[in-house]
């Protein structure tokens, strides 16, 4: 029977008794019916409607395990994040709350901040099944809001949330997030760039841009421009609203395809090419290749190294290997003679400048000017097509103050950049110029930025972004070493480690789908044209650490250009037109029977 329907018995006239004495002493109880006044303010606590109404630094929703309904919220910590949820709700002053929900993994917590008063939370070490949490609060004399959070703990497994509720007075309908958008259309469309605009919606403060449904950007009027888009490219759009309360459903989706252009030079490769880097200034355990041997599988092929006179002096020089040490090598006159050849067929032949020992900090405008000169000697001395970036080390670091990679101010930074426009205007649009960063410079970025906000990290970290970013218009291929690499979180924000397809996967989903830097949603690396990517890799276990044999190498590349065989990384694309593979090196791969060279020459026919 229900409560208002039950008759009125002797419990419930002392009830009213007591209220009444306790009224004249100067004491408030809260009777039943404001207790039925109160409402449950979270919104979509049951994460039916996916995360809408919540703010996740990493989560998604799934349909089992589930406490009720159909969905609810999984999330899983990474080294240095929590996974935290939350969503802010607008309430009474000098009220009371309570908060509760269920949960299941190890760690999990839930509280209320902002209050006014003390702030709760409540958790739980170990939750094998569903496990209910519960806290009261008070808000303050003047709190008319108060955000509520779930998060796990660091580095531990997914955790499980569902039926969140916080009880207690309505704070109003300030509370209530704003309607979807409508009428988004398009305004400008180019090879790289995709103009949107919407109609106003009322209560909202700002709009979010989703990208294939992932967010790229945020804005406060009714239109925004995406860039960093690739030619002749299928792309789906749509946008939400949003205030303090929370964010509206996305609107109806827009389809786009971007039109043809050229764009970043990718100057007579090959659609799917193979880039090899080739020991010609030192002598180690793969042996002396003389350039004429190297088969015509490879399209690239990188002269490895050009170094500097010393570190800061920006004066680069390429020394051949001497026949004392490579007693095979060609003479210079036999070597030029191999590079007109290998051009003639149609290859690329590069001078790559830095490697392990070569440390290059272009700390003036006279390093800057030393390494213009000095490369442009080098490439005009042996007719090459251009040149290759592999600065390691510390050759690239950021100032505590340079936190903008689309703005650099680093002396290092804005020098290298300026150096390398240099070239490419001098040599113009056939002009070939690639990087080989190590993971550490790039992807690592996604979490962490140089020094960071509050200091302490390593200023290396992301140092390759303002690089890249700088030239992406000039850039033709971008194989970043996917080798001797630590764990690197992706985009899944899950950590992952060389040794199998899915290290690569991640890493290369990354570059092409583009990604906050150090977890700024506002401050988006644009992702790169799937032509001007390559994937690095050792040619065999002797070339350094990170080998994957050649079924993960196919598993790779069909993940990436087919979305088959992708494993436990879900893509955010599919990038038929991925240029093709990078490896150290063409020594490395002939000392092991070219089974580097092989596999790609199956695949790619």
């Amino acid at each position: 029977m229900d409560r208002a329907t039950r008759p009125r018995g002797p419990r419930h006239i002392l009830a009213l008794l007591t209220a009444a004495l306790l009224a004249v002493s100067g004491i408030t109880v809260l009777s039943s019916a404001a207790r039925a006044a109160d409402a449950d303010l979270a919104r979509n606590g049951g994460f039916e409607s996916g995360l809408t109404g919540w703010h996740c630094t990493a989560g998604t929703t799934v349909s089992s395990p589930v406490h009720s309904g159909s969905s609810a919220l999984q999330a899983t910590p990474a080294g240095s994040d929590d996974a935290q949820c939350a969503q802010t709700v607008t309430v009474q002053p000098g009220a009371q709350y309570t908060l509760s929900g269920y949960v299941r993994g190890s760690y999990v917590y839930l509280g209320a901040s902002g209050t006014g008063t003390t702030d709760v939370s409540t958790w739980t070490p170990s939750a094998s099944d569903w496990q209910r949490l519960s806290t009261t609060f008070r808000t303050g004399a003047a709190t008319t809001e108060v955000t509520i959070y779930l998060h796990g703990w660091y580095g531990t497994g997914a955790y499980h949330a569902d039926d969140i509720s916080l009880i207690g007075p309505d704070g109003g309908s300030a509370g209530q997030p704003p309607a979807a958008p409508t009428g988004l259309r398009t305004t400008s469309v180019t090879s790289s760039s995709v103009g949107l605009a919407w109609s106003a919606v009322a209560g909202a403060t700002r709009y979010a841009v989703y990208r294939d449904g992932t967010e790229v950007q945020t804005v406060s009027g009714t239109s925004a421009t995406v860039t960093g888009l690739a030619p002749s490219t299928a792309y789906g759009f749509q946008v939400t609203a949003a205030n303090d309360a929370g964010e509206s459903a996305k609107s109806a989706n827009v389809n786009v395809t971007t039109v043809s252009g050229s764009g970043g030079g990718s100057s007579g490769l090959p659609t799917h090419a193979l880039v090899g880097y080739l020991h010609t200034s030192f002598a180690n355990g793969s042996g002396y290749l003389r350039l004429a041997d190297v088969p015509d599988s490879w399209d690239v092929i990188d002269l490895a190294f050009g170094e500097p006179t010393s570190a800061t002096s920006g004066d680069i020089r390429f020394h051949r290997c001497p026949v004392s040490a490579c007693p095979n090598a060609e003479s210079d006159a036999d070597f030029k003679a191999a590079i007109k050849a290998k051009q003639a067929a149609g290859k690329k032949v590069l001078i790559s400048i830095g490697g392990q020992n070569g440390q290059v900090q272009l700390t003036t405008t006279a390093a800057r000017d030393a390494f213009v000169s000095s490369v442009s000697k080098i490439i005009d001395d042996y007719g090459l097509d251009g040149l290759d970036i592999d600065f390691e080390g510390h050759s690239l670091s950021l100032n505590a103050d340079d936190t903008d990679f689309k703005n650099p101010t680093t002396p290092v930074i804005v020098n290298l950049i300026s150096a390398l426009k240099t070239l490419k205007a001098t040599y113009g649009s056939t002009f070939v110029l690639t990087m080989a960063p190590e993971t550490f410079f790039v992807q690592n970025g996604y979490q962490y930025y140089g020094t960071g906000k509050w200091g302490g990290q390593d200023p290396r970290c992301g140092a390759y972004l303002p690089v890249i970013y700088a030239l992406r218009d000039d850039l033709t291929l971008l194989h970043v070493q996917d080798y001797n690499s630590g764990p690197i979180m992706g985009l899944d924000n899950q950590y992952h480690s060389m040794g199998g397809a899915d290290f690569h996967i991640a890493m290369t989903d990354m570059l092409l789908t583009g990604f906050p830097v150090a977890g700024d949603t506002h401050n988006v690396f644009p992702p790169l044209r799937p032509d001007q990517v390559a994937i690095g890799m050792p040619a065999s276990t002797y070339a350094g650490n990170g080998y994957v044999s050649p079924v993960e190498v196919t598993r790779t590349l069909d993940c990436l250009t087919k979305k088959t065989s992708c494993g436990s990384y879900a893509t955010h694309g599919t990038w038929p037109a991925l240029r093709g593979l990078m490896t150290w090196s063409v020594n490395w791969d002939r000392y092991s029977g070219w089974e580097f060279q092989k596999n790609f020459d199956a695949y790619f026919g």
